[in-house]
């Protein structure tokens, strides 16, 4: 299964994706991380969430070579629901979610990191949005809460990275580890929140989720709307085509 999820020391959910070769979903691998999330919530064992991945990157984003083999606009549609789903199952996941990074994390990638509580990353680890040379938009909500907004909006505009080092600078990333240390470091995270009591660990996430000065979930659908338009213009299809043929390992 290309979603799984292990019960770690009888309290931790380690949600792990692993798509080869990049990592990159299909429309259903995002409904998939949306059912792990609720599932995980809902077991009467799991304290916190880990999401993981195998291979050499965390993800890739959106599959958009499948989205490009079939015609009409369904799996275009499948996948900004899919990753609507996904990245508000992470949000609003009631236990803690802590992303373990290795690689890249780009595009959807950072939709989903951006809605978990903690990061810790590889020291090789990079972030970064290239939705405009996909002829898309969308996760500028969540790559805003990585990075400062004027750099968000460099970083967008222009489809560059930002290292982990630079995202534990700006207080997003909480820990950079050797990429062999990644899952001890973030169990070690985990083990300690799950430690706690889970009745106020709980009703903190829900009130820190309560206090936040944008609503995540309403932000990224408005993004979604200029996505829509451009497909409508062909715009987007123009762009996803050329990346299609230009035979690049990685999506978003």
């Amino acid at each position: 299964m290309p979603i799984t999820t292990e019960i770690v020391d009888e309290r931790i959910s380690v949600v792990t994706m692993d798509y080869s070769p990049v990592n990159a979903l299909p429309v259903e691998g995002w409904y998939d991380i949306a059912r792990a999330m609720q599932a995980a919530a809902e077991d009467g064992i799991s304290r916190v969430v880990v999401l993981r991945a195998e291979g050499r990157g965390f993800n890739a984003g959106v599959d958009i070579k499948e989205m490009q083999h079939h015609a009409g606009f369904d799996h275009l549609v499948g996948a900004n629901r899919g990753c609507y789903a996904a990245f508000k199952a992470v949000y609003e996941c009631p236990l803690p979610v802590i992303a373990a990074v290795q690689g890249f994390c780009l595009g959807g990638g950072v939709g989903l990191v951006g809605n978990c509580d903690t990061i810790i990353a590889s020291e090789d680890a990079y972030f970064g949005v290239p939705e405009i040379d996909r002829g898309a938009l969308g996760a500028a909500t969540h790559l805003s809460r990585l990075v400062p907004q004027h750099l968000m909006r460099t970083m967008y505009y222009t489809s560059r990275t930002a290292t982990a080092a630079q995202l534990h600078a700006f207080g997003s990333v909480v820990e950079v580890v050797p990429r062999d240390q990644l899952d001890q470091a973030s169990l070690a995270l985990a083990g300690e929140i799950a430690a706690k009591d889970t009745r106020v660990v709980r009703a903190a996430k829900e009130a820190l989720n309560g206090i936040d000065p944008v609503d995540v979930n309403r932000s990224y659908r408005f993004e979604q709307g200029f996505t829509f338009e451009l497909n409508l213009l062909g715009v987007a299809d123009q762009h996803r085509d050329e990346f299609v043929r230009s035979g690049n390992n990685l999506s978003v």
